[in-house]
Formats: structure tokens, sequence, C-alpha cells
């Protein structure tokens, strides 16, 4: 009697530039570059495992694939599958968490120095000719400001908010966490979120993307922040109201802003914060967490999950 492997897709192999391993379970394997969303129904027909980084997962489609067992999100967010959904069809997701703990703090560490120094100004300004032209050996007409003493108020305390948090006190950052929007209370080792932001020289967002966290950012929270304060994302663009920080920064209401995320990717439509008059912001293109070593991690943390699954153990789950 003839026995059917478990077909495993992987929906877009693009999205990491790692090899993508094979599992080592019994198994069929169908793998595409990329995947558009209205290619996503026909690639998983008979599908048992879905591997996925970015494509959406929703209630819609998991309820027309009844073969669906697994989905295994190559990357640890996973606001692109509907859990709920999942939990109530018997689908198991499981996610790859903390194989970014090194690259994803680095780079909010990177751009928190770059605004806090002007470094994209002053760049701006030598190719520009200003350097040749001054009267005394420097230019210093750029605001420049230390880490060293400053205040970073962290978003989210999870494996990238702490990997921050060892980086910032190691340059002499005073580090507070921000108790969650909606709490009653303020846990032990957490600051209330309005305080925790009206502290902050420098806030850096690190919690996942939910329903309660859309929009976290807003006009009425970013008034409680200094005019010389900075923002970093490197989380989810959907946790900030992007018309209302890019009015902040042409305001002088904030100092700055960097980016690594946006709430559409990649940014097809107008953004407010591609605008070219919004100052002070700079924007990287959702590539924090693509160091080699981080991406080759994602990859086989992605594949051992699957591998669990197919064994009957299922780890690292979300739902």
């Amino acid at each position: 009697m003839q026995t059917h492997l478990p077909r495993v897709v992987a929906l877009e192999t693009e999205s990491i530039r790692s090899e993508l391993p094979r599992p080592s379970a019994p198994h069929e394997w169908l793998a595409f570059p990329s995947t558009a969303p209205e290619q996503v129904f026909d690639r998983l027909q008979g599908a048992a495992v879905v591997i996925v980084n970015k494509v959406c997962i929703d209630r819609a489609l998991i309820e027309r694939l009844p073969d669906l067992r697994m989905v295994s999100i190559s990357a640890t967010g996973s606001d692109n599958v509907d859990l709920a959904a999942c939990r109530e069809h018997g689908v198991v997701v499981s996610n790859v968490p903390e194989y970014a703990t090194v690259t994803v703090p680095e780079h909010a560490l990177m751009l928190m120095l770059a605004l806090r120094r002007n470094l994209l100004g002053y760049v701006a300004d030598v190719r520009a000719g200003r350097w040749a032209q001054s009267p005394v050996f420097c230019l210093f007409d750029r605001p420049v400001a230390d880490l060293f003493g400053a205040t970073l108020t962290i978003v989210g305390r999870g494996a990238l908010g702490e990997g921050l948090a060892q980086r910032a006190a190691a340059l002499g950052m005073r580090v507070i966490y921000a108790e969650r929007h909606t709490a009653a209370t303020v846990r032990p080792g957490y600051v209330a979120f309005e305080q925790a932001l009206a502290e902050a020289d420098a806030v850096s967002l690190h919690c996942p993307l939910t329903a309660d966290t859309h929009g976290l950012i807003n006009a009425r929270t970013l008034a409680w922040m200094k005019p010389s304060a900075i923002l970093i994302n490197t989380a989810r663009g959907g946790l900030v109201d992007e018309a209302a920080l890019a009015e902040a920064l042409r305001a002088g209401r904030l100092a700055g802003a960097a980016t690594d995320v946006l709430s559409q990717e990649p940014p097809r439509e107008p953004n407010p914060l591609l605008a070219p008059d919004v100052p002070n912001l700079i924007v990287t293109p959702h590539m924090a967490w693509t160091s080699a070593g981080a991406m080759q991690r994602l990859a086989q943390g992605a594949i051992a999950n699957v591998d669990a699954f197919l064994r009957g153990a299922p780890a690292h789950r979300v739902a």
C-alpha cells in the first residue's frame, strides 16, 4: 500500500539570502522564489506544511486548505498569520525566536548614534563642499549629542530589546523599559508608558504588531516625548502613525527618527515618511535582520521547526 509523504511548500525562498536546507524527515518538497497573493491558494493545494516569511496566511485561506497542518514562519514576528484561525483549525504555527539578537540591536544602536551625532547631515555637508569652504578647521554647526548619560526607553522586553539594552548600558546610557500602554498597574522593573516616553532621550521599539499596539506611536504619544528626543523603529511599521511622525519632525516637535520598517513593504504607494521634505529622518529598507549569520540561523531554524513538527514534537509554537 502506497503512503503519501507530507508535502512541504516554501513560498518565498528569495526572502532569505541563505540556502534553505531540506527537512531531514521524509517529505515531498516544493519551493518557489516568491509568491504573489493570488498564487498562494493554488500552490498550497495538498500541502501539509507551508514555510512563509511575509506571505499572508489568513482565515479565509486556512478554511480552504483542509490538508494544511503546520505553518513555519521564517521570522520572529507572526502578524502575517491569523493565529486564532490556526488554533481553531488545528494548524500548528512555529516561529524562529532569537535569530537576530545581535544584528537588530546593532542596527538600532547604529541608527541612534547616527541621529545623535548628525552623521548624515555632516556627510552631506562634506560632499557638498561645505567643509572645504569652512574658515576654520572643522564644521560644527549641526548639533551633536552623546549617548553617554542619555536615557533610552525600550518598548518591548524580548530578546531584541534586551540585546539593545546590554549594548546601550555598555555605552553609559540609562535604560528603562516602558510598561504596556494598556496596563492598569506597573510591573517591577518597568516605567509607566507615558512617563517612560516623557523621560526618554531615545525611544526604541521592539514589540510585536498586534491589534493593541497598532498605531502605538501617534500624535498623542509623540507629544509626550521631549522635542530633543529621537525615535527608533526596527520592529514593525504599523506600530507608528507615519503621517503623525512626519508632521512631528517637520514641526520640530521631535529631534529625529529612524525606521527600518514601513507600514507597506516594499512601499509601492506614497508613504508620508518618504516625502522629500521630512527632516532628520533615516529610513533603511527592512534590512536590520540581514547579517549573513542571522540569515543562516533563520533558515536553519525554520527548517528545524518543520522537522520537529514532522517528528510529532512541534517546537517554538506561537499557535
